[in-house]
């Protein structure tokens, strides 16, 4: 080793002793014949004093190795914001490893770059304590789950990185296969086939902490590569899932967070909309919406005559200018909707607003105790279609908590969301999987799923922790008759289910065992953990929001030979198989 100790592992016992460290410049400071030199390692910070004749070449980042003297700092100069506060090192020898560049950014500063530069020179960023302090936690994450899983009886497994196209909900990346010229494998969106065939195997308990591909429409916080604690278990039901992803949050959190987890709580997918307009609904504060469809059967503004009106309160709103309620029209029509309806109470109980204009008397009268407004608070309305209605009004919801501040800072609330719906229907009128294609119907619809596929309920279930969706999972379809019936239903024919999954539905027929499994989000477990907004804080090289590496350039084009040697533009020896790259016939209506 070329040190003896990490500099921030010194103390006031070290005194006295000689020590060698290396790490980096983070700060110098001239003081007249000497130079104070902040050295920073993984470990933390110790002040280093140095002779200027030794120092006149030291900048910011250089490399450096010190060997010195520990001693305690002269009175009244320590340091209480440094575990090494109390001591400095005399540095008796300094060699500089490597010199550093002029940089990009400064890094010992509160005051960060652009994400664009940061996410360029990520090898710098990695220098400050707070992107480092997250990648560690990260570490830690991994390093307690894994105990949890082992406890639990759980055999970590390795599934292929290099699989086949199948639809999961979201499209493939693909890689050509120089061997065999026409032909690709998929890279896969989650290890849901494999995971379940190793319960077929017999293994009962597997985990991993699995990297996922999925090749999705750009969005602020979502990574084209994630990763996931996944795990499967056999000869079990939804409860004993729920507690294993209950077990490594309570153990997580406590670790890491000193919060004890209480008993999670259950809510249906049914309640979770109509109550928070949302499927993974903050808890933290207690706005929820009010049907009115009843109230407004026989309205005579025309807006309001829809399958479904729902109202928000946000308190004290009233009295928000002309212009902010125009922002919340922008707000709104920048999520897909045509505005947001609105009616102020006034102090005296008067209503005011173009809504309160278009309604009848009586609908005036009864609506403040309708919707339990106060005087001075403003009722946010939306009407339409009832899935997008209340999506309107559940980001209201959260907005309102937003700008008023509801959220007390470094509280949390978790909330297993169960029951949801089966099936979706598609804009052309056919039907999709609203979890994927293999989730199981809940007992109650498993004989009569295809009589009502807008009613049906999968035995699906979310863990949601402070309004953001932190794991997904659901039971299992076990039975190979099951499995096409639901394939049919999603409008796929027997011969094609068995072209596109026949590896997996042989595999059915071989005494499958009942299981099921969930998969807890890796990227969004630690930015919660570490207190950041964005996953890409504790992604070691994260890309932008629209996929792009700041760092490498990737994705690039590739050359003229390399596209032969792959063969990209070349057809496979055998007609692709439905379902396969370049195939033609049916497809996921999804992709």
């Amino acid at each position: 080793m070329l040190r003896t100790h990490d500099a921030g592992t010194l103390r006031a016992s070290d005194a006295g002793s000689t020590v060698t460290l290396a790490g980096w410049v983070a700060r110098r400071r001239d003081h007249g014949g000497v130079v104070f030199v902040d050295l920073r390692d993984a470990s933390g910070y110790i002040q280093v004093v140095v002779r200027e004749e030794e120092a006149h070449a030291l900048r910011n980042e250089f490399c450096v190795l010190v060997t010195g003297e520990v001693r305690r700092r002269p009175e009244g100069n320590e340091n209480p914001e440094l575990p090494t506060g109390e001591i400095e090192v005399a540095a008796a020898e300094l060699r500089v490893l490597s010199p550093s560049a002029p940089l990009p950014f400064p890094i010992e500063t509160d005051q960060a770059a652009s994400d664009d530069v940061r996410y360029r020179y990520r090898y710098l960023d990695l220098r400050r304590q707070g992107p480092a302090k997250a990648l560690r936690l990260r570490s830690e994450v991994s390093r307690i789950a894994r105990e949890v899983m082992a406890r639990h009886g759980f055999t970590e497994v390795e599934t292929p990185t290099l699989t086949r196209s199948t639809p999961e909900g979201a499209r493939d990346f693909l890689v050509p296969v120089r061997l065999q010229p026409g032909k690709w494998y998929a890279l896969p969106q989650s290890p849901q086939l494999f995971k379940q065939l190793l319960m077929i195997g017999g293994l009962e308990r597997y985990y991993q902490i699995a990297r996922c591909f999925r090749d999705e429409d750009f969005r602020a916080d979502r990574q084209p590569e994630f990763t996931q604690l996944d795990f499967e278990m056999s000869f079990v039901e939804r409860d004993d899932v729920l507690a294993v992803v209950e077990d490594v949050v309570r153990a997580l959190w406590q670790e890491l967070a000193s919060y004890d987890v209480p008993e999670i709580p259950r809510m249906t997918y049914r309640e979770a909309m109509d109550r928070f307009g949302s499927d993974k609904p903050d808890l933290r504060f207690g706005i929820e919406l009010t049907e009115l469809t009843e109230y407004f059967a026989q309205t005579p503004f025309r807006v309001f005559q829809a399958p479904y009106v729902g109202a928000i309160v946000m308190p004290g709103g009233g009295s928000q200018p002309r212009r902010a309620f125009d922002a919340w029209q922008d707000w709104a029509k920048s999520r897909g909707h045509r505005g947001l309806a609105y009616v102020t109470v006034g102090e005296d109980g008067t209503l005011g607003g173009p809504v309160a204009k278009n309604i009848s008397d009586a609908e005036r009268e009864g609506l403040v105790a309708a919707v339990g407004a106060q005087p001075g608070d403003c009722v946010f309305f939306a009407a339409g279609a009832r899935r997008p209605a209340q999506e309107l009004l559940g980001a209201a919801r959260n907005e309102t908590a937003r700008r008023l501040e509801l959220v007390e800072p470094g509280s949390w609330s978790f909330l297993f969301v169960v029951d949801f719906p089966m099936f979706e229907e598609t804009e052309d009128g056919s039907w999709t999987f609203t979890h994927h294609p293999f989730t199981s119907p809940t007992p109650d619809w498993r004989d009569r799923f295809e009589q009502d596929k807008g009613a049906a309920l999968s035995d699906a279930y979310d863990l949601v922790c402070n309004g953001n969706e932190l794991a997904s999972g659901s039971v299992r379809i076990h039975d190979a008759e099951l499995q096409e019936r639901v394939f049919e239903t999603l409008g796929m024919s027997q011969e094609e289910a068995r072209e596109r999954f026949g590896f997996f539905l042989e595999a059915f027929s071989y005494g499958p065992p009942p299981h099921a499994g969930a998969a807890i989000g890796w990227d969004r477990t630690c930015a919660l953990l570490s207190g950041v907004d964005s996953i890409r804080e504790v992604i070691a090289f994260p890309k932008t929001g629209a996929g792009y590496d700041p760092l490498t350039g990737a994705p690039t084009p590739i050359t003229e030979a390399q596209r032969k040697e792959a063969g990209i533009d070349a057809q496979p020896d055998e007609p692709a198989l439905p379902g396969e790259p370049g195939a033609p016939g049916p497809t996921d209506p999804t992709r």
